[in-house]
């Protein structure tokens, strides 16, 4: 035979023999669903059995993603610190069984005392968690501010380990008196607009007086739908104020336009038996029907009342 010819036969028989392996396929499947369905009509145990030992294609299980879990936020120690911290500087070496030397051993067992010289210096008028940052794990340093009689303010980091509950804790290691923070230029205000003695200084004026002296209703400075109480008890006698300044230049104008919003700046002057206290508080107004009202009060960018 020439190799032409067994070439052709070759090609030949290649596509009879695929034929043939796709032909034993169909009659496997063909069978298959015939024993499914006959053991289906005989009841589910033979279906179960059925299906135990028919041929199955298996595809690779696509692995199952891990479940988010969320964990509670880490407890701040920063009391915890602060505690300490005014215990250990009240605690004396010599004297380990006093209240305060017991209290600060108790909170970290292996903390040295202080030992102050006679006549040293005094006892700090308070004591302030200010800072506190997370380090690794369960570890923080918490900034504590002590400050004393004289004005003088001091700052100590306090190594604190805490669980996550915050219902565990321990100081690690004494206090280390550190640097206090700098003081840092502000973002320049946004109320430059002087605002001249008239109708909107003036409500600002009779509100603030009613909200701290019980002055009058403070209602009737309030636009509708706002909701706000007066102080009480009344912590002054008089209100005085001393400058209002604006955000809109809108509020540099005598007579409001209706529906006109404007938020401004009021530094007052509150007065009491025990002297002058300067204050200040940032207020929305609105104008409606001609006078001024009250929109929401706000003091260190907190606010107090508003529409509801």
């Amino acid at each position: 035979m020439s190799v032409g010819k067994q070439a052709s036969g070759g090609e030949a028989a290649a596509p009879m023999a695929a034929g043939a392996r796709l032909e034993a396929m169909r009659r496997r499947v063909r069978l298959s669903r015939l024993v499914l369905w006959t053991v289906i009509a005989t009841g589910p145990v033979a279906l179960g059995i059925a299906i135990a030992s028919t041929p199955a294609t298996v595809e690779a299980a696509t692995p199952a993603k891990p479940a988010a879990v969320r964990s509670a936020a880490a407890a701040d120690p920063g009391g915890y610190a602060q505690l300490f911290v005014g215990a250990w500087l009240r605690s004396r070496a010599d004297d380990t069984t006093s209240a305060q030397s017991r209290f600060a051993q108790s909170m970290g067992p292996d903390i040295e005392l202080p030992d102050p010289a006679p006549g040293a210096q005094a006892e700090p008028v308070s004591v302030t968690a200010v800072r506190s940052v997370r380090r690794a794990g369960d570890a923080w340093s918490v900034t504590v501010a002590a400050q004393y009689g004289g004005g003088s303010v001091r700052y100590f980091a306090v190594p604190v380990a805490v669980d996550r509950a915050g219902t565990g804790f321990t100081v690690m290691a004494e206090p280390g008196v550190v640097a206090g923070p700098v003081l840092i230029d502000a973002a320049s205000s946004p109320y430059r607009v002087s605002v001249p003695e008239g109708d909107l200084s003036a409500a600002v004026g009779e509100f603030l007086a009613a909200y701290l002296t019980g002055s009058g209703e403070v209602g009737r400075y309030l636009a509708p739908g706002v909701e706000l109480l007066a102080v009480s008890p009344a912590p002054y006698t008089a209100v005085v104020v001393q400058g209002v300044s604006a955000v809109e230049e809108a509020a540099g104008g005598w007579v409001p336009g209706e529906g006109s919003r404007v938020r401004v700046l009021a530094r007052v002057e509150a007065r009491d038996a025990g002297g002058r206290w300067p204050l200040a508080y940032e207020v929305a107004l609105r104008a409606r029907s001609g006078r001024w009202e009250v929109a929401g009060l706000e003091s260190g960018g907190v606010r107090v009342g508003g529409a509801r």
